[in-house]
């Protein structure tokens, strides 16, 4: 297959740290992690390779689905607001109030679509019903329904995140697009939109990982799907698309692996791992 054929003009042997998101990636369709891929963790950290989760979902979501190995890894969560190591708080990007507040006047008429405030305590919503709150509650472990998301004042305000079920590039992307010149724009998932401060990218984030840890982009593998794993493509010698990735992702990534529900991550840790373990004989 055409992997294999990649992977002979591939040294993943001198990889010091895999970059992953989640869902569509790392997760599976029924947003699960597999049990391969704890296998493979330990040899990674046998190994002496940093693993990054790095996702549009808030910290306690991520962690929550990461519970076992939360403490041994890296999280860049909020599409790069927020990078979290052992529960301490490595960089935050947020917006200011005045901003926060300019966006709920913007966002609050667009058509069959909910309104998240993404804090660093928790995320905020309104009341929007019992079926959308079940549904939200897969990508918040900690959230608190408010009467008025103007009334939130007690937090930092990493994003704003959209939700519209019909679909985020078509219904919310063209009314909120003007605002590129100032904010970070990010269609990141096919239901989701993300308003946040214009730095505020999983890129940004991991090139600010990497220095604090001395690892190079050719040191690098990242995992991606969606429009809001663009920038940290850029920042990995190693960079893969899934096969399920949006045509940008595939565009921008350096090569492409196996489907999130044929554990293409795994695929290529495992390919990894190989590589590094002859290295060593």
């Amino acid at each position: 297959m055409q992997i294999e054929k990649l992977l002979i003009a591939m040294d993943l042997s001198q990889i010091k740290m895999v970059v992953t998101d989640m869902d569509g990636t790392l997760l599976n369709n029924n947003h699960e992690v597999s049990p391969l891929f704890y296998s493979l963790f330990e040899e990674l950290k046998s190994l002496g390779v940093v693993f990054v989760a790095a996702s549009g979902r808030q910290y306690y979501s991520i962690i929550d689905k990461l519970e076992s190995i939360k403490d041994d890894i890296y999280v860049i969560a909020e599409n790069g607001a927020l990078s979290m190591h052992k529960n301490i708080e490595l960089q935050t990007t947020g917006i200011d109030r005045q901003t926060y507040l300019e966006l709920l006047e913007i966002t609050k008429n667009l058509k069959d679509s909910q309104v998240i405030l993404c804090g660093r305590k928790k995320g905020y919503l309104e009341d929007y019903g019992h079926e959308f709150i079940t549904m939200f509650e897969e990508y918040f472990g900690r959230f608190e329904i408010v009467e008025d998301l103007q009334d939130v004042v007690d937090d930092v305000y990493l994003k704003i995140a959209i939700c519209n079920l019909k679909g985020s590039e078509e219904f919310l992307y063209p009314a909120l697009k003007h605002l590129e010149d100032r904010l970070k724009v990010k269609v990141s998932g096919e239901m989701w939109l993300d308003l946040s401060h214009a730095l505020a990218n999983k890129g940004y984030a991991l090139k600010q990982l990497q220095e604090r840890l001395e690892i190079l982009p050719q040191e690098t593998m990242v995992f991606g799907d969606y429009n809001n794993d663009l920038e940290m493509m850029g920042r990995a010698t190693y960079s893969f698309a899934m096969e399920n990735a949006h045509p940008n992702i595939k565009a921008a990534a350096q090569y492409t692996t196996k489907s999130n529900e044929e554990n293409g991550v795994e695929y290529m840790l495992q390919k990894m791992i190989e590589a590094k373990k002859k290295l060593d004989c």
